[in-house]
């Protein structure tokens, strides 16, 4: 009988962790959308144009036994404008300063230049944990995919880089993205839960507001205005003399670009793409906030912010 009790570990002898984990690789290798499907719901914007996250977003993986923090950092690239070279920056401070990085390469494209620019400053990083997660496993047979995770055992080796794993994951049938959470979960630190159970992310919601309206803003227009949008909310008030079982929120935005040409391009003719990009960001608003918007949107010209320290302050940059 004595020996029952050995066998049924209890709970309390797993210790809780809970730490910060980020996600890194070239645009599209993958990251927002293993964000995405680790926490459940849709939090980090997920874009085929580089760039697009521009803000430390945090999605949370609450599990009995550890709670992990994902930081969404801006992909590290070589930089050509003041922007650039400050994503850049937080891209390091980033880095550093979290529990663990997993380095997501895509496994249906070869390894290149921008995985081992990557790779190089990864390498530069001493204390931090590394793992290497292979995307997009879903496109590519299994031959394919043995050669690509052959050649990120190699690259890791040619560099001096010793990953602590390397996953291969496809987030479509959701298989082994809760493997992801079991493998990065032991390399987080001991310790209590840093944030309440109910919530998905730390973002403020203003700026997860903007970036909705910023993904729909670019929705039809990304080879004309790729990086040239900023959307910022000025005010979200909840409408006033409303009964409280028919709230309103009042969003007011302005969508910035950087010329005056440009906007033509975002309203569309007759008005006709500007309302379809509140159509469409409303109801992603109204499904992250739960609740009724009044969404009032205006374009604004804010000439070259990309490359005016001042301009780039007041857009939260």
């Amino acid at each position: 009988m004595g020996g029952m009790s050995v066998r049924t570990q209890s709970s309390e002898s797993v210790p809780h962790r809970s730490g910060f984990a980020c996600f890194v690789g070239r645009p599209n290798a993958g990251k927002s959308t293993l964000t995405n499907a680790l926490v459940g719901q849709k939090v980090a914007i997920t874009s085929n144009r580089p760039q697009t996250t521009r803000h430390t977003v945090r999605g949370i993986v609450h599990r009995p036994e550890a709670q992990l923090i994902l930081v969404d950092t801006p992909g590290l690239h070589k930089p050509r404008t003041l922007l650039g070279e400050r994503l850049n920056d937080v891209v390091r401070t980033t880095w550093a300063e979290v529990d663990v990085i997993g380095f997501c390469l895509p496994a249906d494209q070869k390894l290149g230049p921008g995985d081992r620019f990557i790779a190089k400053e990864l390498a530069g990083i001493k204390k931090t944990p590394k793992v290497a997660i292979v995307t997009k496993t879903d496109l590519v047979d299994s031959r394919t995919l043995a050669e690509q995770l052959l050649a990120v055992s190699r690259l890791g080796e040619e560099l001096g880089i010793e990953w602590a794993e390397i996953i291969p994951v496809s987030v479509v049938g959701d298989q082994q993205v809760q493997l992801v959470a079991d493998l990065l979960i032991p390399l987080l630190p001991e310790g209590p839960a840093l944030y309440p159970e109910g919530d998905l992310t730390d973002e403020p919601e203003q700026v997860m507001v903007a970036e909705l309206i910023r993904e729909a803003a670019l929705e039809g227009v990304r080879d004309e205005l790729p990086h040239s949008i900023a959307v910022v909310v000025e005010e979200m008030l909840p409408r006033e003399d409303r009964p409280a079982d028919k709230p309103l929120l009042d969003i007011h935005a302005n969508v910035y670009i950087e010329r005056p040409s440009q906007k033509g391009i975002i309203i569309g003719p007759k008005g006709k793409r500007l309302k379809e990009v509140g159509v469409k960001s409303r109801k992603q608003i109204e499904a992250l906030l739960g609740t009724p918007v009044f969404l009032d949107l205006h374009v604004k010209v804010a000439k070259d912010w990309q490359r005016d320290p001042k301009q780039l302050r007041r857009l939260g940059f």
